[in-house]
């Protein structure tokens, strides 16, 4: 088939911005077999590849787009799947346009070849025409403990069941899935791929033990008395983080994970639901991240009457995937840049006094920022505009400024380092721990990063892990 030299990407279909506005429903609606191999037939099939080397989990890029062109789908998942524990996922969620696509020769002068649109037909395509049962392997007479099954540990996991380790996955929630099944809404990553990662797997012969907390439940050392001979940890970093301003301890102000666990997996978005959360008013979200875009559209979905994005510096320095601040705005999220909240502002139920203690959100003062020199970062710094301060008319508000591994696993493990920030002290190259025996990966190490790069880390210590398995 003749090559498409068009310099524009095949459009992702979408919901309605009207429609989707008002339903938990997936946003983006998928490529059909036909707009997929059209998109397919625009790579060029690089020798040198350099869209692998942006990827952390190294996918063989263009030969499972090639197959794509010839229509052998089947194939092109099995391509993907030698790299990639979590085809469906990632391409639904990756911020493929700072990784594989940005290394693109078809991005010099027009758009990138849609690679994760490519990705996510491809295990749709899979999950929905394939009924074969995952390849077991024979057992290796090893145990491995993974603790948490977010990204990174269901990537360990599932590299090293498939070198014949008994693996059991350990996760602190009553649901396997981490921070996908917790963290991101069903709108972007319906539960159901999730759980069908899971189950396969379960199928493969890992096993999956929920409401274990590490550290509180068992300890690391326990594991060891076991029998296990490895652990590998990749529990996140669940700990939110706040600003420190009066107010954060009224009634209505959350952190983003709150907010997002109990619409996610706690289901508060149903009637019947028993876990409390807003419904209707105006609500504001701090911060500018991925988890902010999900917070507010959360939001909005749930009833609110109007969403804000508070963020300190420009849409220039807004770190969220582009496709996602789209999405927001076009669902009627205003967003607030330039401002910086310095009080939550509240009152007593039985006074109807404003006072910051256990009292209801009436609104947040701001002050309004512009960007001055840049910090150690490169980026410029926000500085506040004297005199400038107003409050925001809001009875919610959802703080998403970031978060950072929970302290408990380094609290109850003797031997085990963490750094200033709290992440896990790991030998880069092969995710070792300075403990012997314990690998670690992820969000817990780097603290909040994308689930790729959490892939990568648990596909590293898989390796590692075997190896060091195999010199016992």
């Amino acid at each position: 088939m003749a090559a498409n030299m068009s310099q524009v990407k095949n459009p992702m279909p979408t919901q309605a911005p009207e429609v989707r506005a008002h339903n938990f429903d997936e946003v983006a609606t998928g490529y059909d077999e036909a707009t997929a191999i059209d998109e397919a037939l625009r790579c060029l099939n690089c020798k040198n590849m350099p869209c692998v080397s942006g990827c952390p989990v190294n996918i063989h890029i263009p030969q499972f787009i090639s197959k794509v062109k010839e229509g052998d789908f089947e194939e092109a998942y099995r391509i993907i799947s030698e790299s990639s524990s979590l085809p469906a996922v990632c391409g639904r969620v990756c911020p493929q346009e700072k990784q594989c696509e940005s290394k693109c020769v078809r991005g010099i002068k027009g758009d990138p070849v849609g690679i994760g649109r490519l990705e996510r037909f491809v295990a749709d395509w899979h999950n929905a025409h394939s009924n074969e049962a995952p390849i077991t392997e024979a057992s290796n007479g090893h145990k491995v403990a993974v603790v948490g099954s977010g990204p990174s540990g269901l990537t360990c996991a599932g590299d090293l069941a498939k070198k014949g380790y008994k693996v059991t996955v350990f996760e602190a929630l009553h649901a396997a899935g981490g921070v996908l099944v917790y963290g991101i809404p069903e709108f972007r990553l319906p539960k159901a791929i999730v759980q069908k990662e899971v189950d396969n797997l379960i199928a493969m012969g890992v096993d999956m033990e929920t409401n274990m907390v590490i550290g509180k439940t068992l300890t690391i050392d326990e594991l060891f008395d076991m029998g296990y001979e490895a652990v590998f940890v990749g529990s996140g970093a669940g700990l939110p983080s706040f600003m420190g301003i009066p107010g954060e301890s009224l009634k209505g102000v959350y952190s983003a994970n709150e907010f997002l666990t109990r619409s996610n997996l706690m289901k508060a978005y149903r009637g019947v639901a028993t876990t409390p959360i807003m419904k209707g008013g105006r609500v504001a979200v701090v911060g500018g991240g991925n988890v902010a875009m999900d917070a507010a559209r959360t939001a909005l979905r749930l009833g609110a009457e109007k969403v804000y994005i508070v963020y300190r510096r420009s849409m220039e320095e807004l770190p969220a995937r582009r496709e996602e601040v789209e999405h927001a705005m076009e669902e009627g999220i205003e967003f607030m840049l330039l401002n910086n909240p310095v009080e939550i502002l509240g009152y007593e139920n039985s006074e109807d006094k404003r006072d910051p203690k256990n009292g209801f959100v009436t609104g947040m003062r701001c002050v309004r920022m512009e960007l001055g020199d840049p910090d150690e970062r490169g980026r410029r710094r926000p500085v506040e505009i004297k005199g400038s301060e107003f409050v925001l008319d809001v009875d919610t508000v959802i703080i998403s400024i970031g978060t950072t591994p929970n302290p408990l696993i380094k609290m109850t493990t003797d031997g085990l380092e963490v750094n200033q920030r709290g992440g896990i002290i790991v030998e880069e190259s092969t995710g070792a721990t300075t403990k012997e025996g314990v690998y670690a990966g992820g969000d817990a190490v780097t603290g909040a990063a994308t689930v790729i790069s959490a892939m990568g880390a648990g596909k590293v210590a898989a390796t590692a892990i075997d190896n060091y398995l195999k010199k016992k």
